[in-house]
């Protein structure tokens, strides 16, 4: 082979090397983007921006003293990124160690969503119209063993009659919440990290600063219906979405467990398919 011939090769390996690295840098960015989307770490990477504009700006202006603190901000707080972050980088750490970074949902797996959240929805519209308190949370992507392990273990298949009479008032099950895993009541009386968020409204109670507090460090969907009032609330990355009609409820649980994972599954066919074509 001819010396020109293999320079030229090996500079369309080089380049070629050179697009996959940029393409798997951006897609890490993407899914770090995704990751922290909807959580209290937007606001957090918003202020290292501002950080970042105003060493810049001191620096052309001749601020030393700005520039300076500036700069060691950013130094030493490579270690308080880590402690503020922590929920998540924990997720993304719990979905790289599942291999759900790529997901599909089969038939059988939709079906058996679809059977919970019909349990759900019936036995949340019976608790809501009897303002029965109520505290449920569906397991995600992100593991909940740790909060399943405060409660009693009843790993038992879903019924909506069983969920009314976990939560009847004066039972011994009826103080916590309900954790549902893999389509299945995992544990019932559970303990909630309680949100120390100071834009809670003071009208709501510890139930809901339970659903805001485990959406805050895990990815899952938690179900609250008020005893005072009867109303029924969903959160899920520290977003509460409060006071909803039984048929918007179901809706925004159908979004939530099947309609986002078939998304992602469609989007792993695609490209899937894109490689078998080229291949």
């Amino acid at each position: 082979m001819p010396f020109d011939d293999f320079l030229s090769e090996l500079t369309v390996l080089n380049s070629v090397t050179k697009m996959i690295d940029i393409l798997l840098v951006w897609f890490v960015i993407y899914k770090l983007i995704m990751l922290i989307r909807g959580t209290k770490a937007v606001q957090l990477l918003k202020g290292i921006f501002v950080i970042l504009v105003v060493q810049g700006l001191s620096g052309l202006i001749g601020l030393d003293t700005l520039s300076w603190m500036m700069e060691q901000a950013l130094t030493w707080g490579f270690l308080a990124i880590i402690i503020i972050f922590q929920p998540e980088f924990r997720r993304g750490l719990e979905q790289i160690g599942r291999g759900r970074f790529f997901s599909r949902v089969s038939l059988q797996e939709e079906e058996e969503e679809r059977r919970m959240i019909e349990h759900i929805t019936k036995a949340v519209s019976y608790m809501a119209k009897r303002r029965i308190g109520a505290l449920i949370t569906i397991e995600n992507e992100t593991g909940m063993s740790d909060y399943i392990e405060t409660g009693i273990p009843l790993q038992s298949q879903i019924s909506s009659e069983l969920l009314i009479n976990i939560f009847i008032p004066n039972t011994p099950l009826h103080d916590g919440a309900v954790i549902l895993q893999k389509n299945q009541i995992a544990a019932a009386a559970c303990y909630l990290p309680l949100s120390e968020s100071p834009f809670i409204s003071k009208e709501l109670g510890t139930r809901h600063r339970a659903a805001l507090g485990i959406s805050e460090v895990t990815d899952s969907v938690t179900i609250v219906v008020s005893e005072e009032t009867g109303s029924i609330s969903v959160t899920k990355n520290s977003e509460l979405h409060r006071e909803l009609a039984i048929e918007d409820f179901k809706t925004l649980l159908e979004k939530e467990l099947i309609i986002n994972k078939q998304k992602v599954t469609s989007s792993a066919k695609w490209v899937w398919r894109g490689k078998k074509a080229n291949g």
